[in-house]
């Protein structure tokens, strides 16, 4: 299983040099990875085809941004898709739960506000692009959780899922290593720093390093049985760490950091004592681990990263406002509500409109916002929908001890970058799924009369 593991990663460290060096193999990747997973599903038994969609949307959100980066695929979104087809063709071999039909609703009531958008936007605008690019996301979300809620995976095939989200991550970290490998020749300032995030936009890499800090550090408490694995976790963790400090990008590693401790004390209070000792020697390591990561990237970056969290600028001076303007764009938002209260402004509209007021062309990234300001009083009821679910699967389905962590980085992503990536839509649904517990079961031997 280990050595299997390292092939795979040390595979997926080759990708990533080779679509640096060559961009034109980022589209041989999309294809391939299309044309391996539809193979792997069709072909698997039916009581694994569940286990097989998990893993092929694990692993396409995971190289969600390394295709962005390279302009590979069919089209921007086509991730996003991808995830809504597998699910799609999971459903159709397995149904789903009944009492998932509440994200049926979820769906439903985001319907009116497209009428609306129809009917408003002008005709000069490309109105499916817009209606489109603004549902993706949470369509995304709601059909992935219809399929995988109640999906039953062991925690060796929750290991699996892990791994394969973290092995297109890996290739993502070596493509941004390699296009910026020293990071203080371009920290020259405090703002989001696009060279250090491999040439993209550094929100979305910072969400998708930090979730990848945050599963190599699950592979290191909760999989990861050999020394030597053990050590390659943690020189992971810190490279993925390194990287998602320095892209400036406060919001992924903020994520990443409450979902480590969110895992980190759920799984302590689930141990006996004996594997409570183990767990504190391991997360001294770790901290120290993350001392040094700190203290690495406080050099490479000149101090501008300690400037940066301390919300100052390059020469020190505190910053008015932590949230750089998102703040007075959620306010805006929530006003178009107070003034649309019902259907909302229209799917899509709300930065046209922003654009009209102000001449400024601005997204907020908070999902809540958008979604109260663009579908109303439904919207409300479909984000109530989202955030309430999970909460009650939770008090019946206690098997999944990443549930927290994976509704935190859903609930913590969406506020700060939206759902512009298919992570926090697939992460979520993964809060869903149940986890058989593999311990036998002792059987007495019945006494003879």
């Amino acid at each position: 299983m280990d050595k299997h593991y390292l092939k795979i990663l040390g595979f997926h460290v080759v990708i990533g040099l080779m679509i640096f060096m060559f961009k034109i193999l980022g589209e041989l990747y999309f294809y391939s990875i299309v044309s391996y997973f539809f193979i792997r599903i069709i072909s698997v038994k039916p009581n694994l085809k569940a286990f097989e969609i998990v893993k092929a949307c694990a692993y396409i959100l995971g190289a969600e941004v390394i295709l962005r980066m390279t302009g590979s695929g069919l089209f921007y979104e086509s991730s996003k898709y991808l995830v809504i087809l597998f699910s799609v063709i999971g459903l159709f071999y397995n149904g789903f739960n009944k009492k998932a039909t509440i994200y049926l609703l979820y769906i439903l009531l985001l319907v009116p506000s497209v009428y609306v958008s129809l009917y408003v936007l002008d005709v000069s605008n490309n109105i499916r692009k817009a209606i489109a690019f603004n549902l993706s996301g949470p369509v995304t979300l709601g059909i992935a959780a219809l399929f995988c809620y109640g999906v039953t995976l062991t925690k060796q095939q929750l290991g699996s899922v892990v791994n394969h989200a973290i092995f297109p991550l890996v290739s993502t970290l070596i493509y941004i290593i390699t296009y910026n490998p020293n990071v203080s020749d371009v920290a020259v300032g405090t703002s989001s720093n696009f060279i250090a995030s491999g040439g993209f936009g550094p929100n979305q890499v910072s969400t998708v390093l930090g979730l990848g800090f945050f599963l190599v550090t699950v592979r290191f408490f909760y999989f990861s049985k050999i020394k030597i694995v053990k050590y390659l976790d943690l020189f992971l963790i810190l490279l993925f760490a390194f990287r998602a400090i320095v892209t400036f990008s406060r919001g992924g590693v903020f994520t990443a950091i409450i979902m480590i401790v969110a895992f980190i004390f759920i799984q302590y209070n689930s141990m006996d004592r004996v594997n409570k000792t183990r767990m504190i020697s391991s997360v001294v390591v770790f901290f120290v681990i993350g001392a040094a990561t700190w203290i690495i990237s406080t050099i490479q970056t000149n101090g501008m990263i300690e400037k940066r969290y301390a919300n100052q600028n390059a020469v020190g001076m505190e910053k008015e406002d932590i949230t750089t303007g998102r703040t007075d764009l959620f306010v805006a938002e929530f006003e178009e509500f107070l003034e649309h209260p019902f259907v909302g402004v229209g799917v899509g509209r709300i930065k046209d409109l922003r654009f009209q007021e102000t001449g400024i062309h601005a997204a907020s990234h908070n999902e809540m916002s958008r979604i109260i300001a663009e579908h109303g009083f439904l919207g409300i009821l479909a984000f109530s929908i989202l955030l309430l679910v999970p909460l009650f699967f939770r008090l019946k389905d206690r098997s999944n001890v990443l549930f927290f962590s994976f509704y935190l980085f859903w609930f913590l992503t969406i506020n700060h970058s939206s759902m512009r990536i298919a992570a926090p839509a697939f992460i979520y649904a993964l809060s869903l799924i149940h986890i058989k517990d593999e311990t036998p079961r002792l059987h007495r031997k019945q006494a003879s009369a």
